[in-house]
């Protein structure tokens, strides 16, 4: 069977004028796999406005990793406009249209603390204290879609939903115990959260001080 290999596409570094900014969720190649029906995935950072449906029409797979938002966002609009920058990260957009998203930490660039993710997708509170309400609040998302998005999506992105991604009979037994409620405490709080039990495949593979 065949699906749509992985697209890099850097959109930070094109302009609007450049065609690969558009296209890029359209050119893709063939590859021996999975079914084509699970689409591409795309590495989506700073796309135009008018591609965002074309995620869910073309089934192309958005694959981010938030901390970049609260790291990039002190400087991103000096880079590429203050209109470009309302589609950075726009992970509510691209939910709402009906994409996929597949999140990660993107660890050794970013920390691998999947609570920073976490954190970043909810608040988009930028690493230098001048966005308390969000840089570009309107794609902030909740703690479910994001915990979906690092769980399930990314499952999904890899072929495996029905292995992994979900705590479901029959999947893998891969959880963790946190120190927090990331669901009920305030979403400026989940930074400190700490992960105090962790379980791989049925197995403990970590037990913090907690």
């Amino acid at each position: 069977m065949e699906h749509l290999t992985t697209l890099d596409a850097s959109f930070l570094q094109a302009e609007d004028s450049d065609p690969h900014v558009s296209l890029a969720v359209g050119g893709v190649s063939i590859i021996e796999g999975p079914p084509p029906d699970y689409g591409d995935l795309v590495s989506a950072f700073a796309g135009r406005a008018q591609d965002i449906p074309r995620f869910a029409r073309d089934k192309v797979i958005a694959s981010m990793q938030p901390y970049h938002a609260i790291d990039d966002g002190r400087w991103a609009e000096k880079r590429i406009g203050k209109d470009r920058a309302k589609t950075t990260y726009a992970f509510r957009s691209l939910l709402d249209s009906g994409a996929t998203l597949a999140f990660g930490t993107d660890w050794t660039v970013a920390p691998l603390n999947p609570m920073l993710t976490i954190y970043a997708a909810v608040t988009r509170r930028t690493l230098d204290g001048k966005n308390s309400k969000g840089w570009v609040p309107e794609q902030k998302i909740s703690v479910e879609e994001t915990v979906r998005a690092y769980t399930y999506g990314s499952a999904y992105a890899e072929f495996q939903e029905n292995v992994k991604g979900t705590i479901t009979p029959g999947k893998l037994a891969d959880l963790v115990i946190l120190s927090r409620d990331i669901f009920k405490i305030d979403p400026k709080e989940i930074e400190n959260v700490k992960v105090v039990f962790t379980m791989v495949d049925g197995r403990v593979v970590y037990e913090g001080p907690e």
